[in-house]
């Protein structure tokens, strides 16, 4: 397929469109700054560069802007993975939710237009656990943020307008993806702490959440790009998961897998939680086969180990 792709300069970005081309899809991708140096020498930078190698990069191309319609205009596109999301701020409560929705979805009704002109075409648009009324767990399912709400308003929006242009849409939620060229979060703080020998503190392992290896995330995202412009009935959604438990046994699995990779120590603690201002359980419910997609665990957790060896 000839894929457009946005949001390749994100953690997941990369992965898919790493697997994307892998699989032999023509990947063009688009990117907001007018470079890939303009990205600095952070591990973001890096994988713009990398992406760079394995696909088509359109710089100076944010979604719904003059050249991005302008690529639409002028080249046949299969499939639109609308990866892309403003993340400003997205951990703080005054995140702008209305300036956010506004930069998710410029322009989208000239976007499903153009793209529609191929009657085969489709959207494949990026959703997030962490929406309201996604997932499974507990509390009713509430948006766990600002920022969770802009991705539920954008999904609803394309959802909206995709009906009305023809174009089948696809959703794929993405739970806590962690591996090789991931961002400082949760498994990155564990692995930087252990490869210093300290002992890592865990200040909410009560959290029941879904941690997938990128490269499995990655290759079911493919799976399901492939299939989805051949649907019919219009609207295609699937939630995959990896590895259902507290963040604290999600602790004791990666000390494990780590201590025999690495011989590091790989101590934690977990703290006794009393507050919990996010959902206790929020996880994903479509199990993904990953013998079936041609994924080796072993190797996912020995590449994962290379990445954050000195």
């Amino acid at each position: 397929m000839n894929i457009l792709f946005t949001g390749a300069s994100s953690f997941t970005g990369y992965w898919f469109v790493t697997k994307l081309a892998e699989a032999g899809h023509q990947v063009r991708t688009t990117f907001t700054r007018d470079s890939a140096e303009a990205y600095g020498d952070d591990v973001r930078g890096q994988r713009v560069r990398r992406v760079a190698e394995r696909s088509k990069p359109l710089f100076s191309c944010p979604f719904g802007s003059a050249p991005f319609l302008e690529y639409l205009k002028n080249e046949r596109v299969d499939l639109l993975c609308h990866h892309a999301a403003d993340v400003t701020d997205y951990k703080s409560p005054a995140f702008d939710i209305c300036s956010a929705v506004a930069n998710n979805t410029r322009g989208v009704q000239e976007v499903l237009k153009l793209l529609s002109r191929n009657s085969k075409a489709a959207l494949l648009l990026t959703g997030s656990v962490f929406e309201g009324g996604e997932g499974a767990g507990s509390e009713g399912l509430p948006a766990f943020s600002p920022y969770g709400v802009s991705k539920a308003a954008t999904a609803d929006i394309c959802a909206y307008y995709c009906r009305a242009a023809g174009v089948p849409l696809g959703k794929f939620v993405i739970p806590n993806p962690f591996g090789p060229w991931e961002d400082a979060r949760f498994t990155g703080y564990l692995m930087r702490a252990w490869s210093n020998g300290d002992v890592a503190n865990i200040r909410t392992p009560a959290y029941v959440r879904d941690n997938i290896h990128a490269s499995l995330l990655a290759l079911a995202y493919v799976a399901f790009a492939e299939a989805l412009p051949a649907t019919n009935d219009g609207f295609r959604r699937t939630n995959p998961s990896g590895y259902v438990e507290s963040q604290g046994a999600f602790a004791g699995r990666l000390a494990q897998e780590m201590r025999l990779r690495t011989g590091w120590e790989c101590r934690f603690e977990c703290a006794r939680q009393t507050e919990f201002d996010e959902p206790r359980i929020r996880i994903n419910t479509d199990p993904v086969n990953g013998v079936a997609l041609g994924w080796d665990e072993a190797v996912a957790w020995n590449k994962l180990a290379q990445w954050y060896t000195p």
